[in-house]
């Protein structure tokens, strides 16, 4: 069996390790690991001449199934980069209490996904020399030698580059919406707040999937790991509120204490109390985010825009079963956001989603850190990210011209392939194959694009703040718990003020002092 081989195979690497580089010995003298510009531009003889090289990658997975260790794509992968790859998958919604309890247990895999870079667990353990340094490194090779040295910097403590960031589009931000139901209800696309609000009750009370079932609702939230509150995150900013912090009066002030968070908290409270929303939100595992909408249950999502099209591509696969697809139309829409007071105004990224950080614990010596990074830099070249988005020709996608287009089996999609893009960081670029640009696709590229110039700056995203990363976790639990507690109702304003007071007192006013000494500190720009 496959399982039995790869056991055996990672319990004689040491040994064909060894056997590899007498061999080489032999032959010249040559070390058995090649230089960085060596290993990271070519796969020829100097990577034939290398033993598989191990690494176990720990990684977010957003789908109940996911693909096995000895999966098509998987092989292919190992095949391509010359490796044995070992995949650790955690759920989406439970991967920040995962993170947490592998960082403390010591035993950490080749490559780690940290899903905040400015948390306290990460930012402790980096400046503890937990994880190796990459910045330096990263001149040696094709595709990491392009990184963007913005979101270099954005994912940067203290100047320092702890992994390296999964690159993704500033203007990410916005509304997918059911376009089938908006036009069922004879509304047009919401611009205003008033109007998205009008949108979410007529997709309760109208019936707009048609089967004359009271059995809709406007919006789906879920849980989220890190400090991302789901949707809240881009709402709240249609009310004025800042992006974390705000600037007052030329100071720093944390986002829960401006009167436009409170607003924007007392309209999702009445989203919750007319059931608008999921009555579950608190709770609701963000690997079934989509399910809702494509299920005919609800007609939006406050998410990334270019979830727009998978969303259709599912509703798309879901009706052709039942052979009531129709192929040119689209589902469902996007826009960057609606207007407030303060006009149209969206939730930056920060240039990426997360990263990969490389453990010194597991990673022990410089000669396999440039192993490791030639595998990261591999998997940007265009063969491999098509191999990780999209599988294997013939079995997980056909070409149709310069286009792919995936198999309508979902199920052999998510034990096979979805989930292995999360390993790429898309540096400099997307530049594999890309499913045909719709009209859909081609439009979440124009919003996202022009949604930069909306885009609402965290002032504080270059700063590490000693306070917060001793007391960081606490800080969010203390906001974010009293922010779930007063929209479903067990918290009136006077104690949602109260706990914003307990969070004062807890470190949160050290963590304002520290945090306007290190904004008067930094040039402006």
């Amino acid at each position: 069996m496959k399982a039995n081989k790869r056991t055996k195979r990672w319990m004689t690497m040491a040994a064909a390790g060894t056997l590899a580089v007498t061999s080489l010995a032999g032959c010249g003298g040559q070390s058995a690991a090649p230089s960085p510009s060596a290993s990271a531009g070519s796969s020829g003889n100097n990577q034939q001449a290398q033993a598989p090289y191990d690494i176990s990658i720990m990684i977010p997975i957003f789908k109940t199934n996911y693909p096995k260790d000895d999966s098509p794509v998987a092989l292919e992968i190992e095949k391509k980069t010359n490796t044995n790859l070992h995949f650790e998958w955690v759920p989406n919604s439970s991967y920040g209490d995962k993170f947490n309890i592998t960082m403390a247990s010591g035993k950490l895999p080749t490559i780690i996904y940290v899903p905040d870079v400015k948390s306290p667990s990460f930012v402790n353990a980096a400046k503890t020399g937990a994880f190796w340094e990459v910045g330096k490194y990263l001149k040696d090779y094709p595709n990491l030698s392009k990184a963007n040295p913005v979101i270099l910097n954005n994912s940067s403590i203290e100047g320092k580059n702890y992994g390296i960031y999964r690159g993704r589009a500033l203007g990410r931000n916005g509304i997918n919406y059911r376009k089938d139901w908006l036009d069922a209800v004879g509304m047009q696309t919401p611009k205003t707040i008033d109007d998205f609000y009008n949108m979410l009750k007529a997709f309760k009370e109208k019936d707009p999937d048609g089967n004359g079932k009271n059995d809709t609702y406007g919006m789906v939230l879920v849980k989220w790991t890190g400090q991302w509150a789901s949707g809240f995150d881009t709402i709240k900013l249609w009310f004025g509120a800042p992006n974390k912090w705000g600037v007052v009066d030329g100071k720093l002030v944390p986002e829960h204490q401006t009167a436009e968070y409170l607003e924007a908290l007392k309209f999702m409270k009445k989203l919750y109390d007319e059931k608008l929303i999921n009555q579950d939100f608190a709770v609701f595992d963000s690997a079934k985010w989509n399910d809702p909408v494509v299920n005919n249950q609800a007609g939006v999502i406050v998410d990334v825009t270019d979830n727009a099209a998978r969303l259709d591509d599912k509703i798309h696969a879901a009706l052709a079963k039942e052979g009531k697809d129709q192929p040119d139309k689209h589902y469902v829409d996007n826009i960057i956001g609606v207007t407030g007071s303060q006009g149209l105004r969206a939730l930056p990224t920060s240039g990426f989603a997360g990263m990969l950080a490389i453990p010194k614990s597991t990673v022990k010596n410089e000669e396999d850190l440039k192993k490791v990074l030639t595998f990261i830099d591999k998997m940007n070249e265009p063969e491999l990210q098509t191999l990780a988005g999209y599988g294997i020709e013939g079995k997980h996608y056909t070409k149709a011209g310069e286009f792919v287009e995936p198999s309508k089996d979902s199920a052999l999609l998510e034990s096979e392939v979805e989930g292995l893009n999360q390993m790429l960081t898309f540096i400099p670029e997307d530049q594999g194959l890309k499913v045909k640009q719709t009209p859909l696709r081609l439009q979440t590229t124009k919003i996202q694009k022009e949604a930069e110039k909306y885009i609402v700056a965290n002032p504080a995203e270059p700063f590490i703040s000693t306070v917060y990363s001793q007391k960081g976790q606490q800080l969010d639990n203390i906001v974010n718990d009293a922010r779930i507690k007063f929209i479903v109702g067990q918290l009136d304003e006077a104690g949602l003020k109260a706990a914003f007071e307990t969070w004062k007192k807890s470190g949160g006013d050290d963590l304002v002092k520290e945090m306007n000494e290190l904004y008067a500190a930094a040039p402006k720009k």
